[in-house]
């Protein structure tokens, strides 16, 4: 990435999966304990995820569009034992072990943040775009997503000479890795060079670094020095801090539940990091840029960790604008709860870049552990990369009509425990994504086309 050449941030969206339910599996994550066994609603979660990339591309931001995964993924049943055609595999999996059924149905890929680290060429040694998926391999859920993640960004992101693509980290808990989840950039602007935040919860070898106790750590500082020395980034351009423990006990899974970056700004509880103040002040002394870098500490006696994690203030998306102002993209749960609704005003008036803020209706995902920022991978490229762009998975006034119609075709109103037996919801998930490859012109990315 060239300095003086005007680069973009791109969010791509997932687009969330045909069989979105609530099946409570992600240990850690409280919304998604709490709504356990709730009916779900797929066609609505589509529909309001799709309304928010809607309106980043209306207010003329650079929007993309994640394919969702195959589910059921019938393969991982059958490397466990279950056999037969496909509806006998399901048959034999909902009589014999539910639980795994719906693990395989999981739409949890719907959240791109954990789809991949992501390092823009400004950062790179080689100037190229450097993409690892995360192996997600403290969820058994997740850990079925990595193979399908690269395929869907390789037909993205499909020029050699701009974009490389690693293979994800051993499928091992010595290398967690959830993604750009616990990564953050920081920078003047788009277009320059940034520093590169990676937050991990626990070491795999220094045993003297402390842990959460009462829920797992998901990203380890072996996983993330890895991806920084894949991705070939500058020594100088690269930061390893730990998140607090006490807040991931308390719910905060990932680092984007309790901070966000956006440029030259960083949003953070004052209970993110461990040592907050150190930890701060090594971003400080680490930080490249020329502008003023803002960090915007949240005090406790202002909002909790609690408010911060039932209302996901911190997984709100930044953004800069296209008139150089930064906005707040937050869930209405924010709007909702008293005390962040009140920080979130006295924050606007304060003197820092962030002076508008927008709330969207994103309760599907919400209760089932994922916000606005959950929902999107952040992709910083010039406009030669972004040329480069399948321009299919970008997201337009046809092409939402399209998806519109696409959705109201195949998505049910509600799903619940008992449908996922049935092997109608297998064919019709398939359908949908068979059809939505030819949208997207994404060729054969999933095992039941090849």
């Amino acid at each position: 990435m060239n300095n003086n050449v005007p680069s973009f941030e791109v969010n791509f969206d997932g687009l969330v999966g045909p069989t979105h339910n609530y099946a409570g599996l992600s240990y850690g994550n409280v919304a998604s304990l709490n709504n356990a066994d709730a009916v779900s609603n797929p066609k609505q979660a589509a529909l309001q995820g799709l309304a928010k990339m809607k309106a980043m591309h209306d207010m003329g931001l650079k929007q993309g569009i994640f394919a969702p995964h195959a589910r059921p993924d019938i393969d991982a049943l059958r490397r466990l034992g279950f056999s037969g055609n496909d509806t006998q595999v399901l048959n034999k999996a909902a009589k014999e072990s539910p639980i795994l059924l719906r693990t395989v149905y999981s739409a949890s890929a719907m959240w791109t943040a954990n789809a991949a680290t992501v390092s823009p060429s400004s950062d790179t040694l080689d100037g190229k775009v450097h993409f690892t998926s995360a192996n997600l391999n403290n969820k058994f859920h997740r850990s079925l997503e990595p193979t399908t993640t690269t395929n869907l960004l390789k037909a993205m992101f499909s020029n050699n000479a701009l974009f490389t693509h690693h293979t994800h980290l051993p499928e091992q808990p010595f290398f967690g890795d959830e993604g750009a989840a616990n990564h953050t950039r920081l920078c003047d602007s788009h277009s320059t060079k940034g520093l590169e935040v990676f937050v991990y919860g626990a070491s795999s070898l220094n045993h003297s670094i402390r842990g959460p106790v009462k829920y797992p750590a998901r990203q380890t500082l072996e996983a993330s020095e890895a991806i920084a020395r894949l991705h070939g980034i500058n020594d100088n351009q690269v930061l390893f801090l730990q998140q607090n423990p006490d807040v991931i006990d308390q719910g905060v899974f990932h680092n984007d539940v309790i901070a966000v970056g956006n440029e030259n700004v960083l949003l953070c509880h004052e209970q993110a990091f461990i040592d907050q103040a150190n930890s701060i002040n090594q971003i400080k002394h680490a930080y490249l840029g020329e502008k003023p870098l803002h960090i915007i500490e949240v005090p406790t006696n202002e909002v909790s960790v609690q408010d911060a994690v039932s209302s996901y203030l911190f997984n709100s998306q930044l953004v800069t604008l296209t008139d150089g102002s930064m906005m707040l993209v937050a869930p209405e749960e924010c709007k909702n709860n008293t005390s962040v609704s009140r920080y979130i005003e006295s924050m606007l008036s304060a003197n820092n870049p962030i002076n508008t803020v927008k709330f969207f209706d994103l309760r599907q995902s919400m209760q089932n552990g994922g916000g606005p920022a959950c929902l999107r991978l952040r992709v910083a490229l010039t406009q030669d990369e972004l040329n480069a762009v399948n321009p299919d998975v970008m997201m337009s006034d046809e092409k939402f009509a399209t998806l519109i119609t696409w959705v109201d075709k195949h998505y049910r109103d509600r799903l619940s425990d008992v449908d996922l037996a049935d092997p109608q919801l297998l064919h019709e998930s398939h359908a949908a994504l068979d059809e939505l490859t030819k949208i997207l012109a994404l060729g054969s990315v999933y095992q039941f086309q090849r």
